[in-house]
């Protein structure tokens, strides 16, 4: 008896060092090429073009920084898309958490159909043609509602969310229910406030996918000036690689690799901040039960 307690306790300990060492190589695979793009970003230029940063910038300075900030776009394309993804992020989660509550109710008229056809959606893509044809006889070419309202649900999100709902204590709707309380007052006021793990994870990838979004402004928009971040950042890349404009990189003074990193490291600073805060949402885990909040 003894020594199988002992053996237990072995290799309890040995399951600990072999998770310890394989999430180690997970953070430093994930955290070293964001560390070495900062520090390729902050380093001397003759540094960088000899190719001797590996991990701490040498000769730091700003110069990367400066050259990318000092074009007016820049500013401005930071206003548009954090106006784009605050929207587009707002309307995401209002649509879904709507969308869903029906959808998680088993007496719904019509549920199993609604269902296979939004599953369908994943596989039936129509493709960019049609969908710009679609945006365009709407009238919304040149505008923000291009970038928010094509992608107002995303199937997957939904099906998370609907799941989450499932898995509420129906005790609590039927309490709401005997109350007097409608369908309406359910949700706004029992189950979203009950949600928020899970309306906090899926927000964060809503957050991501507008943040990071250039292929769909770069269609739909024509204007430069509506322009968001992650398009405007392209542009100065391609053009820093090409030469093709001095007023953003002289390349006899910085690296195209320096710019390069410096863009993307400006990219990466509100996501690098807002992700600690939703963290702990998914500390809690997307499936807590309603009991527990």
């Amino acid at each position: 008896m003894v020594n199988n307690k002992r053996f237990s306790l072995r290799n309890i300990s040995l399951f600990g060092i072999i998770n310890t060492l394989i999430l180690t190589c997970l953070a430093i695979i994930t955290v070293y090429p964001i560390v070495y793009i900062t520090a390729v970003s902050l380093s001397a230029t003759s540094e960088v073009v000899q190719g001797n940063i590996t991990l701490f910038p040498k000769g730091f300075n700003l110069d990367a920084y400066a050259q990318v900030l000092n074009d007016d776009r820049v500013p401005r394309a930071y206003l548009n898309t954090i106006f784009y993804t605050a929207l587009g992020t707002a309307i995401n989660l209002l649509l879904t958490a709507v969308a869903a509550y029906p959808l998680a109710r088993k007496n719904f008229f019509g549920r199993k159909f609604f269902l296979l056809a939004i599953i369908m959606t994943m596989f039936l893509n129509p493709g960019i043609i049609p969908n710009y044809l679609i945006v365009s006889e709407l009238g919304l070419l040149d505008s923000v509602w291009a970038l928010v309202l094509p992608n107002a649900i995303w199937t997957f999100e939904l099906l998370i969310l609907k799941s989450f709902y499932e898995n509420m204590s129906e005790s609590l709707r039927e309490a709401a229910v005997v109350d007097g309380a409608s369908e309406y007052r359910i949700l706004f006021q029992i189950v979203l406030p009950l949600s928020k793990p899970a309306l906090a994870s899926i927000g964060l990838f809503y957050f991501m996918g507008h943040w990071n979004s250039f292929f769909i402004p770069l269609i739909y928009l024509n204007d430069a000036n509506m322009y968001p971040l992650q398009v405007v950042l392209r542009d100065m890349l391609i053009f820093s690689e090409n030469g093709s404009n001095p007023s953003l990189v002289d390349a006899s003074a910085l690296a195209p690799q320096a710019m390069k990193n410096a863009t993307i490291v400006l990219s990466m600073i509100p996501v690098l901040l807002i992700y600690p805060f939703a963290q702990k949402y998914f500390a809690k885990g997307v499936m807590l039960g309603s009991e527990k909040g």
